[in-house]
């Protein structure tokens, strides 16, 4: 493995770190959890790329949710620059969630 090769991957894990501490308001479980993260993306430039959605595309975080997973994976030391979109593409369902959020939830 080459050492670019594990720079982004350990990267990738401390982007996943902070996206745990984000929390959607209306649901005590991080987004991470919930499963509004589809995707994330890092280059070798160290340029990341977040694929996410929302509970629905009226959620009332719409417009202050995305901007947030932006800053705080910006404020990362490593990150040169981070870049989010949003999709509904397939839509977010329950099913999406890990077992500790359904857990969380009631919902097993």
């Amino acid at each position: 493995m080459s050492e670019t090769t594990i720079n982004t991957k350990e990267l990738g894990e401390k982007i996943v770190t902070v996206l745990k501490t984000i929390y959607d308001p209306e649901i005590p479980v991080d987004i991470y959890e919930l499963g509004l993260i589809y995707d994330v993306f890092v280059n070798e430039d160290k340029d990341v790329k977040i694929l996410m959605t929302l509970t629905s595309p009226n959620c009332p975080v719409a417009e202050t949710l995305p901007v947030e997973v932006e800053e705080r994976v910006k404020s990362l030391d490593l990150v040169k620059d981070a870049e989010v979109e949003i999709t509904f593409d397939p839509p977010w369902t329950q099913d999406l969630m890990s077992e500790e959020a359904k857990l969380e939830l009631g919902l097993l």
